[in-house]
């Protein structure tokens, strides 16, 4: 190709980013007039970007060159928009995401007539100036197919470059790890380089699962991470407890003792004792280092903990007391080692469901199906204040290291933040659609993650209520103590382990093509697509330049293609 038609492409192509940057941004267009409604999808801003790329190389010919048949081209077009005006009639776009609607008059529409005319005019120049024999028409055939065809690419590249234009397309025709892909496509890139390439979102960090643990053959209810970060324990309906290498994936140990499902699980704060809370009514518990049973906490005479299931379990952060809830409607303050027991709490008229305790170790909270919150001092076993505004059952409690703020999530969908000193309620997150069934904070306190029992993981920034990540996964959810792995339940009994990775990181990413992607195998593709898109923005070559990057990216386009290796043999 000509010098000459290497700038036509230029304009084309960049014409065609900028409609891509529209629609990214304006989400949905319409254009209604007296012949009804239709929409404009992402691929037809698109074209229509590179018609005004093309209108404007025609332009710039027109100029340079002197040439008048530019301004002919411009006037043949106006008239075709008069002509056009004066058969449908009236004419509006909509863009519903931003508020904007706006007619299109006579004038307006020789306008757009004179700005198609003028791309004519500018894709004739670029056929006389290149090697290709086309007409006009054929070439803008050819570049609307290519456009059809580049949706899916498309939506990739707006999915990787965040919303800044400036660093939208860079050096896309050089990635080794995309060939296939583009090949499958068959999308034509520009070759030459765009000048900026020193711009480098900021990346936060995304959750990727690396591991999932399959051992329990049931629901699992409850997990509990060891001090020291680098060991699991997991309660599930199949009546046992697990412990697990949190940093090979490997069971270790099954405790068995339960006679009904496993609903709660703890670990004292020193690491040598595993806590467990049943169906069966009991608290038991076990020396960690050596496996041995230790005993079951009693109450009074009874063989039994509590008169009802055992839903919840907390040890106190200076390791002195361990906290219950049940389904009898009472709490009760254990001694850790003793297993006796030192306080019941009324006061909820139905199930208890949740429990917290203060970093401080001087406030408990209690959560209920009767859809009220308890603060309580743990001293004297009185209540502080009560708090009685979900409309449903409080599912879930937790308190930040600061002692300031108190969560809960509720089955009524939402999840709320309080003032922890005053009950005074500071803001509601909003974004789950079903009940709410477990929250979780980072030792740093500065995010949160959510889940809800459509299967959805959310994480959220504490300090802004911003919605950070969304991810797959069901309850229960945990970090561990050094804040570096996150742990959520599957299905059909299966644990999933999250680690948080930086653009930097070297991620172990091995396993089957869904553990590499962070989802199930069942996951409807269109959210493995966007797994996939998340995974690709940190370790896209044109992100993150290291070999280890590039590396990931190879593993994760690898683990992409298997899936719809998968998904076209099953269609």
């Amino acid at each position: 190709m000509k010098p000459t038609s290497k700038t036509g492409a230029a304009f084309i192509t960049t014409g065609t980013l900028t409609g891509a940057g529209i629609s990214s941004t304006v989400g949905g267009i319409g254009i209604a007039g007296s012949f009804g409604g239709v929409g404009i999808g992402a691929a037809s801003v698109t074209a229509a970007g590179a018609v005004v790329g093309a209108a404007a190389y025609g332009a710039f010919k027109g100029i340079t060159e002197g040439d008048t048949a530019a301004f002919g081209a411009m006037g043949i077009g106006a008239f075709g928009g008069v002509g056009l005006y004066n058969v449908v009639g009236g004419i509006g776009f909509v863009a519903p995401k931003i508020g904007l609607a706006f007619g299109i008059g006579t004038v307006p529409m020789a306008g757009i007539g004179a700005v198609l005319g003028l791309a004519a005019f500018g894709v004739a120049k670029l056929l006389d100036d290149s090697e290709f024999k086309e007409t006009p028409m054929q070439l803008f055939e050819r570049m609307e197919e290519k456009v059809l065809q580049n949706d899916y690419y498309l939506e990739a590249l707006l999915e990787l470059s965040g919303d800044d234009l400036n660093a939208k397309f860079t050096a896309l025709e050089v990635e080794e790890e995309l060939k296939q892909l583009k090949t499958k496509i068959n999308v034509e890139l520009p070759q030459s380089k765009p000048k900026i390439l020193s711009i480098t979102p900021q990346v936060t960090g995304i959750w990727q699962c690396v591991k999932t643990l399959r051992g329990h053959t049931a629901t699992v209810n409850a997990v509990a991470i060891h001090p020291d970060s680098k060991t699991l324990v997991s309660g599930s309906n199949d009546r046992q407890v697990n412990l697990w290498n949190l940093q090979t994936g490997k069971w270790i140990y099954t405790f068995s003792g339960q006679a009904e499902a496993v609903l709660s699980v703890a670990i004292s704060p020193d690491g040598k004792q595993v806590i467990s809370g049943s169906v069966d009514r009991k608290i038991s518990s076990w020396q960690l280092e050596t496996k041995k049973y230790n005993r079951t906490f009693s109450y009074l005479n009874s063989p039994y903990s509590h008169n009802g299931f055992v839903n919840v379990l907390a040890c106190s952060h200076n390791g002195n007391i361990i906290v219950s809830g049940s389904t009898d409607k009472t709490i009760r303050i254990w001694g850790s080692y003793t297993g006796t027991v030192k306080r019941t709490l009324n006061g909820h008229t139905d199930a208890v469901l949740s429990v917290a305790i203060s970093p401080d170790c001087t406030t408990l909270v209690s959560g209920s199906a009767d859809k009220s919150i308890r603060i309580w001092d743990i001293q004297t076993g009185a209540t502080h204040y009560f708090i009685n505004q979900h409309l449903a059952a409080v599912n879930t409690l937790a308190i930040t290291p600061d002692n300031q703020t108190l969560i809960s999530g509720s089955a009524d969908s939402t999840i709320k933040l309080w003032n922890l000193q005053t009950g005074e309620l500071r803001c509601t997150l909003h974004h789950h659609s079903t009940a709410i069934s477990a929250i979780a904070i980072h030792p740093e306190g500065k995010i949160i993650a959510s889940n809800s029992q459509d299967g959805i993981i959310k994480i959220w920034n504490l300090q802004t209520g911003k919605l950070l990540e969304t991810i797959s996964g069901f309850s229960p959810l945990a970090f561990s103590p050094d804040g570096k792995i996150f742990i959520s339940g599957g299905k059909s009994g299966n644990i999933k382990i999250w680690r948080q990775v930086q653009s930097g990181d070297d991620l172990p990413l091995t396993g089957e093509w869904w553990e590499i992607l962070g989802v199930e195998p069942k996951t409807h593709p269109k959210d493995v697509k966007l797994a996939y898109l998340r995974l690709a923005k940190l370790y896209h070559p044109d992100i993150n330049s290291s070999v280890k990057a590039k590396t990931a990216m190879q593993v994760v386009n690898q683990a992409y293609q298997k899936f719809q290796q998968q998904l076209n043999t099953h269609n």
